[in-house]
């Protein structure tokens, strides 16, 4: 049991949940083995609270970490526990040369991976076809069927690693893949361990790698939530994203309640389908951009987890913990790397990784310094990996819990941005949703009038931005560069017809058949997927029918 003196001094719940994710965090606390005294000598206490003395329920709005409403981080001992998942997001050319650079990132102290996908595969189409001409393997990894998700994962034990993929539309078909794979290599549904964004509505908001409406997009995102918390009960089945918010030019505010909005959306289709919410709720994860300006990005992930909290709590009835609790993943800000300059980048990434850890991260990519060139390199990925080990490391930030808290500074811009999410909620809630402020653009007018504001301000030199209006520069051209063999279409193209040529095509017919009639009937589409992927059927061949099914959206347009 734990040391009665450990809890008072942590000022956790007293609820019996608390004392047993207290009792856990202790436990890894010690396994870390570390001195915590700054490189001085000087002790560095796990809380700290305005007066050591203090009761448990001051000040509610600030609370303790791992207590409701989680301002101050979801776990009680936060890093002093575990440090965050480190990822890197990496994925190019071939399932073979991704596979080659996630073993080299593991080798060199990557705790988790993040899969980026080419363009085709997050649109739903095969190598082959005609629009995905020029762009196979060239932003991500060209991935068309279960072959290419062997190889992806080749002498990766999927019950060893967590899996971040970020994909949405075709989020039920790269799961599946995942999941067949996982059988192929015996390893149980239960210990497996990662996340698929699934986010459609952010898509169809900012980035626009939708392909069906927004409502039979929403089934089959719900369809995946459900599967999951039956089936994969370690799995995150969707990462709510502000990042692509925040890179389309919203404000930290926007990002946040638009995020949640988009969150909300979620959660009341997943009820409206019938779920309970404390059984799907805990495995709803998020995922925020971080900007170098470290003050607002704490304040902006501390306003984040407390709105969050009290939404679940007092708009949907949430009883369990873990349903309130805001858990995201970061990733560094990709819209402020410059192609000048490209060294600065690595200043601005290891401020914005420094603000993410602050701020209590459950997990952190950072972006390589020549992004704004090129995919990454090998020393730049290097780099970036590095950058994450040394804030944990040598930094302090995981020294304590929320470093920052008690900032006069801290407090009230963790508050005022919470004020502008809730007003921000509450407009969208008049218009009679998330979906209908989208059908209305009022989400994409916001971004669209912050971005367009902070562009003027770059532009007339109000706002300094180092290497682009000021301290600028004469450079010699960039020559180290990782550059996509541009074959890797053809090379795609002939493997999937030799795949075509050697399936079992009774058995491919029979499963695409029986997707078809689930889709029509207007059931859960996962374990259909399942056996279709297994059946060595494309992702192309696979959207396709759901393109059939439920057609292909096409946005108003308003501008």
């Amino acid at each position: 049991m734990f040391d009665k003196d450990e809890l008072k001094k942590t000022k956790t719940a007293k609820d019996k949940w608390g004392k047993e994710i207290l009792q856990k965090s202790l436990v890894r606390e010690k396994e870390r083995k570390e001195i915590f005294t700054s490189i001085s000598g000087t002790p560095i206490e796990r809380l700290y609270t305005p007066l050591e003395s203090a009761s448990l329920d001051y000040n509610e709005e600030i609370g303790y970490p791992g207590q409701y409403p989680f301002t101050r981080g979801i776990q009680p001992t936060m890093y002093r526990g575990r440090f965050w998942t480190m990822r890197q997001y990496a994925g190019f050319g071939s399932a073979k040369e991704s596979n080659e650079r996630y073993r080299y990132l593991l080798n060199q102290g990557q705790t988790g991976l993040s899969v980026a996908f080419d363009l085709p595969t997050q649109a739903g189409y095969d190598s082959d076809h005609p629009l995905s001409m020029g762009e196979v393997g060239k932003v991500g990894v060209a991935i068309d069927y279960i072959g290419d998700m062997r190889v992806l994962f080749n002498k990766i034990p999927l019950d060893k690693v967590t899996t971040s993929m970020t994909i949405n539309a075709p989020a039920t078909v790269l799961l599946a893949m995942y999941l067949a794979v996982a059988d192929e290599q015996g390893v149980s549904y239960d210990k497996l361990g990662g996340t698929v964004q699934n986010d459609i509505l952010k898509e169809i908001t900012v980035r626009g790698q939708y392909i069906y409406p927004p409502q039979p997009s929403m089934k089959l995102t719900v369809d995946l939530i459900e599967y999951c918390f039956k089936n994969v009960p370690r799995w995150n089945s969707i990462s709510i994203s502000g990042y692509h918010i925040r890179e389309a030019g919203s404000t930290a505010a926007q990002e946040v309640a638009f995020t949640i909005a988009d969150g909300i959306a979620y959660v009341q289709a997943c009820i409206d389908r019938g779920l309970d919410v404390d059984a799907f709720a805990p495995r709803l994860s998020f995922f925020f951009n971080a900007f170098t300006n470290v003050v607002e990005e704490v304040a902006k992930f501390r306003a984040a987890r407390r709105c969050w909290a009290k939404i679940m709590k007092e708009r949907f009835g949430a009883k369990d913990p873990r349903s309130m609790m805001l858990r995201f993943h970061v990733q560094t800000g990709g819209v402020t790397l410059t192609a000048q300059q490209p060294l600065n980048n690595i200043i601005r990434v290891t401020l914005q990784a420094y603000a993410a850890t602050l701020g209590g991260c459950q997990s952190l990519h950072t972006n390589s310094y020549d992004e704004a060139l090129c995919l990454p390199t090998e020393q730049a990925v290097t780099v970036a990996l590095r950058t994450q080990q040394i804030v944990a490391e040598e930094s302090g930030a995981a020294d304590t819990i929320d470093p920052l808290a008690g900032s006069y500074m801290v407090e009230a811009l963790t508050n005022k941005i919470e004020a502008q999410i809730e007003e921000y909620l509450q407009k969208i809630d008049a218009m009679g949703g998330t979906l209908a402020a989208i059908e209305q653009a009022y989400i994409q007018k916001e971004i669209q009038q912050s971005a367009y504001r902070f562009q003027k301000e770059i532009e007339s030199q109000e706002r300094a931005y180092v290497g682009i209006n000021k301290y600028t520069m004469e450079e010699p051209a960039c020559t180290n560069l990782l550059k996509i063999d541009m074959k890797t279409g053809e090379m795609e193209a002939k493997k999937l017809r030799e795949m075509r040529a050697k399936r079992d095509n009774t058995k491919w017919k029979k499963a695409l058949e029986q997707l078809k009639q689930v889709s029509l009937a207007n059931e859960n589409v996962m374990p259909a997927v399942i056996e279709a992927v297994k059946a060595e059927a494309t992702i192309g061949e696979i959207c396709d029918i759901w393109r059939e099914i439920y057609g292909e959206y096409k946005p108003k347009q308003f501008f």
